[in-house]
């Protein structure tokens, strides 16, 4: 790799031992692979220091360069497509308008001027600009793709403000329903590719990859290289790892380099701030070599790899077009990015593996299963009152683009009541316009007037209550105030956009020049074409937003509808995500829905919704569980369940249900429904399990050898379980995690579920949380403890602690190491106080203080508080809680009524309890885990 200075002959030396483990150690940094710091372009003056004793190559190579003359060609280089032959067109464009007018019907059933003229309009501007090839190609693809069975998004990015696209099956929202602009998409004054991104189901993306590749020809099709490059803290990871700096300090820098917008801070910036200072400050010889050459090498290229979505169709033998280049078992991909490509003149799709599609599909399974209804998610009402309550109830944990903490909080505010709020939700959710979104709230609510600049501005800011949210909104506000196009007015919303001071001047002219004319005031003008500015650097693309809040509708939808089938289908779908399937399984709870252990009877491979309320653990979750083994199962109990743990060794292949299968399946409690035998008797008797299959196999044989197969069955007498007492319930819960990655018919935890629900101020899953950066308090089970020495030889600790929700690192410095370390042992619950910190989407807290759990109800609790429903709450329940009572205790128990997960009243109880564990474990015994808290003051 040729170097653009002579100083960093060195750095290069570095990035090639980055790149090549095998060289030689830390020491051989100087010692050039090219023996002298030349490998760098030189200046016409070097050249000519180096080669004064041969003018003559000089001339030569000015001779060279003259006689090159190569025009590289940037004109569209279209696959053909193939018109059909029952067809009567003869063009490509009349093919698109044939094609076009045969969706009218289906999507217009009445048609009005507006949309006729939309479509001519439409299909004018395409054929002009010679496009119409490649509608017809995406069209093509995407039919097919559906006819085939994979399941393609409702649209994605400006395409879907065409209606031409809708009409042709490309997108599924209706662009003139929803204001959506096909300038936005294609603008007939800026001749530039259209770009239509399409979502598949992720686990059938290939499908349609396959058809293009069969469609084109496999020689015309390949995907597209990308590159790694080497961000700030990757670079100064490998640099480090080069140099022979502890990892200690590596971590203590990277760890503190911000991410931002999901852009990492670079170096010379994160050298700025006041927790990195000291490394800018330092007069180590190592770190300053660490930051000099992970400066020069910071957004290099470190890695090649292919992109996750693009694909690139040409006209012929791709290699007459791109360079080539073979990735592993990847398959071709060539040598130009996406950008390079698209200059070339090449036909680039982004087909993209979208997994809330595969869940949909999944869920839509289940769902014909169970209730033998063929949903049609095209066709449910958009109006649903049922999914617009659960939306404003912030019900939205697994709700595609709004499951987050904060846009949960901002729905139950908002209370949605049509799919334009939710697309307005999804536009301001993002840096930037997320400061309106209490605006947004207060005047759909009437708590704030709506206002504005001029009275024009209400047609296109109403649906918005005012406040301009989309990309399409400053376009349609720039026409109607201006009098431009709105092709024009989608070029000036770019000026805007790249904020050019100079082209903004001209623009501002021209406006102003519009709206007089218009009869706007000129301070009026100037007042809205600045709010313009300020709108269209962050307003946010409405033909986009709309197709993922019509995809967010239906996941709501289903989930509001089918609600076990829809969390079963996300439970598969993140079944390598434990803090994901703890969030869902939490979820269900929620939704009185049961998650059940894995059921060697019913469950499949996957997670499955056997009922409304029941969702079924699937067999392929449990480790050490093979596919070949989950195939076994199943197909042994086709005939009828097994009735038996001996009844289950006997039928199922003994070739893939060996020991490893059968202590997995046991501790996971698939065994557990058979009701005969504990789960420490079965373990017990594996070996006897195995044998009995195997000696009644041999039988079985030799029976039918002696009667000539003619003996059927014969009875068999099964061999007795070990009398052996079962495991504690620490013991079960441990196995159990161990083959499921968590707990599911239990928690350690759950004995002090109130003290996690009273005394923590943030819950380990909530890294959205406006705690984030503050003094908290947490409580959890410590699951690992990782000591090392810091810089002064002291030792500091890194202590996972988890709760129900989520997991945390808890970072003791040397100080707080040495006051709390005590009180720091695996499995044993504790409070902590500290300063939480979100690093690389991982939680961390700073601890200052470690409290036992035993110790938190004297400190924090001042009371109980009860929640009952009541419906079913019974005088029964009282009648106990009074036992418990005794009147020198000055506790009070705070009772809150619950209709329907809302708390409708509450009273303080006359009796007056204990503040103890014990009490809290009676408690929790008559109302439930769940229902007991403490007062915290």
């Amino acid at each position: 790799m040729p170097l653009y200075q002579k100083e960093h002959a060195v750095a290069h030396n570095v990035l090639l031992h980055i790149k090549d483990s095998g060289l030689k150690g830390v020491n051989n940094i100087h010692e050039l692979r090219y023996g002298k710091p030349e490998m760098y372009f030189k200046s016409s003056d070097e050249m000519a220091k180096l080669f004064k004793d041969f003018p003559q190559a000089f001339e030569n190579t000015l001779e060279v360069a003259e006689k090159c003359d190569v025009t590289l060609q940037s004109d569209l280089k279209m696959p053909t497509f193939p018109i059909p032959p029952e067809s009567k067109s003869t063009t490509l464009e009349e093919y698109l308008e044939e094609l076009t007018y045969a969706g009218l019907d289906k999507r217009y059933p009445q048609q009005t001027a507006e949309i006729l003229d939309r479509v001519k309009f439409e299909l004018g501007v395409i054929n002009r600009m010679g496009f119409a090839g490649y509608l017809l190609i995406v069209q093509d693809f995407i039919v097919q793709a559906q006819k085939k069975g994979v399941r393609v998004g409702p649209g994605r990015g400006s395409a879907a403000g065409s209606v031409v696209a809708y009409l042709l099956g490309i997108v599924n929202v209706d662009p003139i329903k929803y204001d959506l602009l096909f300038e936005r998409f294609l603008n007939p004054e800026r001749v530039s590719m259209p770009d239509i991104d399409i979502d598949f189901s992720d686990d059938k993306r290939d499908v349609v990859i396959d058809y293009v590749k069969e469609k084109y020809g496999e020689k015309s099709v390949a995907q597209i290289i990308t590159f790694g490059t080497l961000s700030s803290r990757a670079v100064l990871k490998d640099v480090g790892r080069v140099l022979g700096v502890p990892l200690s300090t590596i971590n203590s820098i990277t760890e503190k380099i911000p991410v931002i917008q999901g852009k990492v801070t670079k170096i010379k910036d994160a050298l700025l701030l006041p927790d990195l200072r000291w490394v800018g400050e330092s007069d180590d010889p190592k770190l300053k070599e660490l930051i000099e050459y992970a400066s020069t090498l910071e957004g290099m290229a470190r890695n090649s790899s292919i992109h996750a979505a693009g694909i690139v169709i040409t006209p012929g033998d791709i290699n007459d077009y791109v360079p080539l280049y073979k990735s592993g078992d990847s398959g071709l991909a060539t040598q130009y990015t996406m950008k390079d490509l698209e200059a070339a003149g090449l036909l680039k799709m982004d087909f993209l593996g979208l997994r809330t599609l595969s869940i949909i599909d999944n869920t839509l399974d289940q769902i014909l299963k169970n209730h033998g209804i063929a949903v049609d998610l095209d066709k449910i009402d958009l109006e649903d009152a049922k999914t617009y309550s659960m939306l404003g109830k912030g019900k939205t944990v697994a709700v595609f683009q709004f499951e987050s903490g904060k846009m949960q909080e901002s729905l139950m505010k908002l209370k949605p009541t049509d799919l334009e709020d939710l697309i307005a939700m999804n536009a301001l959710y993002r840096p930037g316009p997320m400061e309106n979104i209490p605006e947004f709230i207060d005047r759909k609510h009437g708590r704030k007037q709506i206002e504005y600049i001029h009275p024009i501005m209400e047609k296109s800011l109403k649906k918005t209550y005012g406040i301009i949210v989309y990309q399409e909104q400053v376009m349609q506000l720039v026409q109607d105030i201006s009098g431009f196009t709105l092709a024009q007015a989608d070029s000036i919303r770019r000026a805007m956009g790249k904020k050019d001071q100079g082209e903004m001047l001209k623009l501002k002219i021209l406006f102003m020049e519009g709206a007089v004319k218009n009869n706007i005031a000129l301070k009026t003008a100037e007042e809205i074409f600045e709010l313009l500015i300020k709108f269209a650097q962050y307003g946010f693309n409405k033909s986009h937003s709309c197709a993922y809040a019509y995809l967010a509708f239906q996941t709501a939808w289903l989930k509001a509808h089918y609600t076990a089938e829809f969390l079963a289908a996300n439970m598969t779908a993140e079944i390598n995500d434990l803090d994901t399937i703890v969030t869902l399984i939490d979820e269900a709870k929620v939704f009185d829905i049961n998650t059940l252990p894995p059921d060697v009877n019913r469950s499949v491979a996957t997670f499955m919704a056997i009922d409304s309320q029941n969702i079924v653990f699937g067999l392929a979750g449990i480790k050490g569980v093979g596919i070949s083994a989950v195939e076994s199962i199943i197909k042994a109990r086709e005939e009828k369940p097994f009735t038996s743990f001996y009844d289950f060794a006997l039928r199922c292949d003994s070739k893939v249900i060996n020991r490893r299968v059968l202590e997995a399946l046991i501790s996971s409690g698939a065994f557990d429904s058979l009701k005969i035998g504990h789960r420490a008797q079965l373990f017990a008797a594996i070996d006897s399990a195995l044998e009995f299959a195997k000696n009644s196999g041999e039988k079985d044989n030799n029976t039918d050898s002696m009667f000539g197969g003619e003996m059927k069955e014969m009875e068999i007498v099964e061999p007795k379980l070990p009398t052996i007492p079962n495991w504690s319930e620490t013991e079960r819960l441990e196995k159990e995690k161990e083959v499921l990655n968590f707990y599911l018919s239990g928690h350690p935890l759950m004995k002090y579920r109130p003290h996690v629900a009273s005394f923590s101020t943030l819950m380990l899953n909530k890294k959205d949380s406006p705690l984030i950066g503050k003094p908290v308090r947490c409580c959890g089970l410590i699951t690992s403890i990782r000591t090392r020495l810091d810089k002064k030889e002291q030792t500091i600790a890194f202590v996972m602690m988890e709760d129900f929700y989520g997991k945390a690192e808890c970072i003791f410095w040397s100080e707080s190491y040495k006051k709390w370390s005590h009180f720091l042992k695996e499995d044993a619950v504790v409070l902590v106080r500290g300063k939480s910190e979100l690093n690389a989407d991982s939680l961390k807290i700073v601890v200052e203080e470690v409290i036992p759990i035993e110790d938190t109800i004297p400190k924090f609790a001042k009371g109980f508080s009860i929640s009952i429903n009541s419906s079913t709450v019974s005088t029964d329940d009282i009648e106990k809680v009074k036992k418990l009572c005794i009147s020198k205790n000055d506790s009070k128990i705070m009772f809150s009524v619950m209709e329907d997960g809302n708390r409708r009243s509450q009273f303080y109880a006359p009796a007056k309890l204990p503040l103890t564990q014990e009490s809290t474990n009676a408690l929790t015994q008559i109302f439930g885990p769940s229902n007991v808290r403490f007062v915290v003051e």
